[in-house]
């Protein structure tokens, strides 16, 4: 599954749709105005909302919350002790770790279980400037999830740049 993503997703108040390879309608992302914290919604074609993702307040380093269902579903923070600058770690309730790493700000970074590629995030696939897609590689992986991954470690890395 390929998702074209918009790169103006990460607009506060910001709402639009995430379309898959073929252009049909997938996902919607509501982005929440009027906040203290950066929050969307991402739903699905009839508006129930599938992923909550949240900007984690008075935490020691930047870390956003993915939750479903109003529960917590996962916690992205930047890997600490890391060579890599752009290296994310997405800590699953259920224990699981997704690693994240890769050119975050260049659209060019990948989101791997145990050394295995879940999803390639890409802008080499389009034309247009301010698109990349999101390529879920295993059939067995969340789309949702992993686009929320994806927004999240795009959000923190523009905000350890100063891009807020």
């Amino acid at each position: 599954m390929k998702l074209l993503v918009r790169d103006r997703m990460l607009g506060i108040g910001d709402d639009y749709w995430i379309e898959d390879d073929q252009g049909r309608k997938v996902f919607f992302v509501d982005g929440k105005a009027m906040r203290l914290r950066d929050t969307f919604e991402l739903k699905d074609m009839q508006g129930r909302v599938l992923i909550d993702i949240k900007a984690k307040m008075l935490a020691l380093r930047d870390t956003m919350l993915i939750e479903r269902e109003g529960e917590p579903l996962a916690r992205v923070k930047r890997k600490r002790l890391s060579l890599l600058r752009n290296h994310y770690r997405v800590e699953l309730v259920d224990g699981t770790e997704l690693d994240v790493s890769g050119k975050i700000l260049d659209r060019e970074f990948a989101i791997e279980y145990d050394g295995e590629l879940l999803a390639d995030i890409s802008r080499r696939w389009f034309r247009v400037r301010e698109t990349y897609g999101l390529h879920v590689v295993r059939e067995d992986a969340d789309p949702a999830l992993l686009l929320a991954v994806a927004v999240c470690v795009i959000r923190l890395a523009e905000k350890e740049r100063g891009e807020d």
